[in-house]
């Protein structure tokens, strides 16, 4: 989501007048400031900047960079409420950046490396030396040599900084580092499909397919003794019947996988429930939607919960479990609990990292609450979109 870029209310100032008011006090004070606020933003920038980029070579390099205008960032916002406190000059917040743990630590470098936030922070920083020089220089000569008219003076040197805090601190280019996010979703998106794909394949190799190329030479094996040995034969054949039982097993277990049939016909509530009852803990499902979210939220939320209540049962320990999934305004929320042994973390090896980076992919939330000793509650939360807005759109496009 964007950030919206108008102020809260009408931030100008009042005309400036040959008495020296509260405003003009303050303006003065912002001036005076800006070279001690400068010196430390102008060194914060070039260290950050010469340490960062003189190590890039190393694997501590990019790292430093991104923590570098995590700073930044911070500058800025020290910056922002100094020049509304003193200035008058209200912009929004930037929204934050999103934490490692919730996208894994590749994909923040690389979003935290392309922020346009943290980088026009650091534009800020190094041009604020030259200009609080000037200031500075400016205002201190005004108070002994120019006082009557200082005031004037004043109010021409802030309406650069206005505009220096509005072009370079405003979160009008929100929208830049979106679009990073989502380039580094897409990756996520297409490494996660194809591993998907690897899995069906690899699953079909050594399963239905090798059971399938069994049962052919079983069958062979069969033609070939019916006449010679009738009894042998049929044994034969009743262990092919058995392996093709097995096979359409499998195949049902693959196609379950992919999108099962009772998602698709009796939407998500049914559709969760088979899930528990395949479960090895007992599991209760609320489902609170009164209508069904489109196919694609429904499946994500489908096989959220299949991850989850497989790592209820391979890893928790617990006794029992619980399911609820409903809908708050534009979100469809999901939080499984149980009372097992606590402890799961993203970087436990229970895939749950990689569950948390395909929900953020579709620009889902994944939060663990799992202390040591239990219970463990994960709550995941989607994008809702109408079942019906998305028929329609389709209907549209074919």
């Amino acid at each position: 989501m964007t950030a919206r870029t108008m102020p809260l209310h009408d931030d100008r100032p009042p005309p400036a007048r040959f008495a020296y008011d509260r405003h003009s006090w303050k303006e003065i004070a912002h001036l005076l400031t800006n070279l001690p606020v400068g010196i430390v933003g102008f060194v914060y920038a070039v260290t950050v900047l010469s340490v960062g980029a003189g190590l890039t070579v190393t694997v501590v390099g990019l790292p430093l960079l991104a923590f570098g205008l995590l700073g930044a960032r911070r500058f800025g916002r020290f910056e922002r409420t100094r020049a509304r406190k003193l200035l008058g000059v209200r912009v929004e917040e930037p929204s934050p950046m999103p934490g490692i743990g919730g996208r894994g630590f590749p994909s923040w470098l690389w979003t935290s490396l392309k922020d346009p936030v943290g980088w026009r922070a650091m534009l800020y920083a190094f041009l604020r030396l030259p200009w609080g020089i000037c200031t500075f220089v400016i205002t201190v000569a005004g108070l002994f040599v120019f006082w009557p008219v200082l005031p004037f003076v004043v109010r021409g040197l802030t309406h650069v900084d206005r505009a220096l805090v509005r072009g370079l601190l405003c979160p009008s280019d929100e929208l830049e580092r979106r679009i990073a996010e989502l380039e580094s979703d897409r990756g996520v998106v297409v490494d996660t499909a194809a591993a998907d794909l690897r899995r069906i394949e690899r699953d079909l190799h050594d399963g239905a397919q090798a059971r399938l190329v069994a049962l052919a030479m079983g069958l062979g094996l069969a033609k070939e003794k019916l006449t010679e040995d009738p009894d042998a034969a049929a044994a034969m054949v009743d262990e092919a019947h058995g392996e093709v039982k097995l096979a359409l097993q499998e195949l049902r277990d693959l196609a379950r996988g992919i999108h099962p049939a009772v998602l698709t016909d009796r939407g998500l509530n049914a559709a969760l429930s088979s899930l528990a009852a395949r479960c090895t803990v007992p599991v209760h499902v609320t489902a609170d939607l009164p209508t069904r979210p489109a196919a694609a939220i429904e499946g994500s939320a489908y096989f959220t919960v299949s991850e989850l209540l497989q790592n209820v049962s391979k890893h928790s320990g617990a006794r029992s479990a619980s399911v609820e999934v409903w809908r708050a305004k534009d979100r469809l929320l999901i939080q499984v609990r149980d009372d097992g042994k606590g402890g799961a973390r993203l970087d436990g090896g229970s895939g749950l990292a990689g569950l948390a980076d395909r929900l953020g992919a579709v620009d889902g939330l994944f939060v663990i609450d799992s202390p040591p000793g239990g219970p463990t509650t994960i709550t995941a939360e989607l994008p809702w979109r109408d079942r019906t807005a998305d028929t329609a759109s389709g209907v549209r496009r074919g």
